[in-house]
């Protein structure tokens, strides 16, 4: 009996002591080998963390002026653990932030622990985040965020787009380029025990936010500055239903400018039309060319060597049958016997009808698409239309003849200063892009620098180019684009008058005005194009209306380019009938008593004797007995 109770208690014993053992090696797992896990563990249970938001990157011009930037704002968080009295919290809050008190009850009772109040506390006003500070509220914190700010306001605004609450790009280029512009958002981390009090034991940890990459863009400011300024002018002036321009360099595809109105402030996105801000129309809206197009198929008939432009003649009778179908001038009786210059000076439909049937549908068809208009640029901006032209089936003789003077096609404005730049840069069709360079804002390190992309070659050759060219410089001295003529700058360029299109009819009494200048002849370095849809009060004509506003950005464009004034140009031909203009003289700095021109008249404003501005301003073009506003002033 004795031998089984020490054999029993042998085992407990045995059983006892290996227990021990596994209890002893647990114990030196645990505080020795996992106690790192363990304690990491325990501390992500105790950690809360108030995030530290980011500043997106800024986005600046070709010279470094600031476009888009981030304000440091302030918005809310809680600790609903920490919360005393949700009902009192969420009625003090609510008369603040002007919220619903049901809906902040709500957030305040959640099972989290820690609640964003957004969006209405994202963002706050200084003045609101005051109010909340001082009301001392248990597990109510206010921590930095960051606001979205386009100092510029409306300024480029189609091409910027903007952000929403979250900072996260929602239109332009905030939406391209979101992954590189989006920073790297920080915390501060607290340890906190399960009743929601600091366990002062442990230090607060922070982690620094990493402001997003900067985004340098093509844009020169000083000739945004004046696309905006005459597009503003203009629109306030004929009320057309929207204008549009993009200025770029031939000779790469960088944009240089591009605006269209009306337009939007994206600080205050909220309250704009959608039908506005999100149609970037310069790269979205397709519509029928017109004359304009007319460079397009003058340069394919030089490069094939249909005819000499200034030996070979076109009688134009007024019009063209063209399967049945009458094609008129619209000149009534039209031009008569003209040299193929003459064709294009005078921008004979019925000429350019004769040109496309020399061209013949393969190499006419097969132009459009080497200049790049039955597809996309690939613009880096989101957004952009690709156009519409008949399949190669469907383009028999009637349409052959429409297209060839920009009727019957539909393209968007991109598309056709990049087509019209390899006309006149020697061919080579470029795809145009807006961002420079994209640089790390901390270490000014370049981690991207765009190039010129050349998606065709030899398109035309350089020869063709230079007698494009040269028949283009004469449109503007002797032909449709006079008014765009200006002393001492070779420039070149093509009118069009395009009749609406709206539900496959067009539209009565409507068009789109529109005039592309290249300046300056002789070395390619800007192309400008301004279309206008549906002017009030005005002459329905291209280069009536709108050469005369590409005439005032050019006078500003070309000396900000350096383009230097030349002694030797082609002469303006005057024609019975023409508007005599004068150029407004330079009057800044001058004494009252110097500020005489018989050709104009004045009106003084402000005290003073010495001339501190004007309007018109200095070598704009304005009719003989206009009216220049002097201000005067003490200097």
């Amino acid at each position: 009996m004795f031998e089984i109770t020490k054999r029993k208690l042998n085992k407990v014993l045995c059983g006892a002591i290996i227990i021990a053992v596994f209890i002893v090696i647990k114990c030196v797992y645990v505080q020795i080998i996992d106690f790192q896990f363990i304690y990491d563990n325990a501390l992500e249970l105790w950690q809360r963390s108030f995030p530290v938001e980011a500043n997106r990157g800024e986005i600046i011009d070709i010279d470094g002026e600031v476009l888009a930037t981030s304000l440091t704002t302030t918005s809310l968080v809680v600790i609903p653990s920490q919360i005393q009295d949700i009902a009192y919290t969420a009625d003090k809050l609510s008369t603040i932030l002007g919220v619903d008190v049901e809906v902040l009850v709500e957030k305040l009772s959640k099972n989290v622990s820690i609640e964003r109040i957004s969006p209405e506390g994202r963002q706050l006003e200084d003045d609101v985040a005051m109010q909340i500070d001082r009301l001392k509220l248990a597990g109510v914190y206010l921590i930095k965020d960051s606001l979205r700010y386009y100092p510029n306001s409306n300024y480029l605004s189609h091409c910027l787009g903007f952000v929403g609450i979250d900072n996260q790009g929602l239109l332009g280029l905030e939406v391209e380029y979101d992954e590189y512009l989006t920073g790297t958002n920080g915390s501060i981390d607290y340890y906190m025990d399960a009743k929601g009090n600091n366990l002062d034991m442990y230090a607060s940890d922070y982690i620094a936010p990493q402001e997003g990459y900067t985004l340098q863009l093509t844009i020169d400011s000083d000739i945004q500055d004046v696309v905006e300024r005459e597009l503003n002018n203009a629109y306030d002036t004929y009320n057309p239903d929207s204008i549009w321009a993009i200025a770029m360099d031939p000779q790469t595809g960088e944009i240089l400018a591009m605006s269209s109105k009306p337009d939007f402030d994206p600080n205050d996105y909220q309250n704009s039309s959608e039908e506005i801000y999100n149609q970037n129309t310069p790269i979205f809206r397709t519509y029928e060319p017109g004359s304009t197009f007319k460079i397009l198929t003058f340069g394919a008939a030089l490069n094939e060597g249909l005819f000499d432009m200034d030996e070979d003649t076109y009688y134009d009778i007024g019009y063209e049958y063209v399967g049945g179908t009458k094609i008129s001038s619209w000149k009534e009786g039209g031009h008569g016997l003209q040299t193929y210059r003459e064709v294009l000076q005078n921008s004979s439909n019925p000429g350019f009808v004769h040109i496309g049937q020399m061209l013949g549908k393969d190499n006419l068809y097969n132009y459009i698409v080497d200049f790049g208009l039955t597809t996309k640029t690939g613009i880096d901006l989101p957004g952009e239309s690709t156009g519409i032209m008949f399949d190669y089936d469907n383009f028999n003789e009637l349409e052959q003849a429409t297209v060839a003077f920009g009727q019957g096609i539909s393209i968007t404005a991109i598309q056709l200063v990049t087509a019209v730049s390899a006309a006149i840069n020697g061919g080579t069709l470029y795809t145009p892009y807006i961002v420079n360079a994209i640089i790390d804002p901390t270490t000014n390190e370049t981690l991207f620098q765009n190039s010129p992309t050349i998606v065709t070659e030899n398109i035309v050759s350089k020869e063709t180019s230079e007698l494009l060219l040269d028949a283009l410089e004469t449109v503007v001295s002797d032909g449709g684009g006079k008014n765009a003529y200006i002393d001492g700058y070779r420039i070149g360029g093509k009118t069009g008058t395009a009749q609406k299109v709206e539900d496959g009819q067009y539209m009565e009494g409507e068009y789109i005005l529109s005039f592309i200048g290249i300046a300056p002849v002789d070395d390619p370095q800007i192309v400008l194009y301004i279309a206008m849809d549906n002017p009030k009060n005005c002459i329905q004509y291209g280069g009536t209306t709108v050469a005369p506003i590409a005439r005032n950005m050019f006078l500003d464009i070309l000396p900000i380019l350096e383009i230097e004034q030349v002694e030797e140009q082609i002469p303006k031909v005057s024609v019975y009938g023409d508007t005599e203009m004068v150029e407004v003289p330079q009057y800044i700095g001058l004494d009252k008593s110097e500020v005489t021109n018989t050709q104009l008249t004045f009106e003084f404003i402000g005290t003073g004797d010495t001339v501190i501005d004007q309007l018109p301003r200095y070598g704009s073009s304005v009719e003989v007995g206009s009216t220049v506003v002097i201000m005067l002033g003490d200097v």
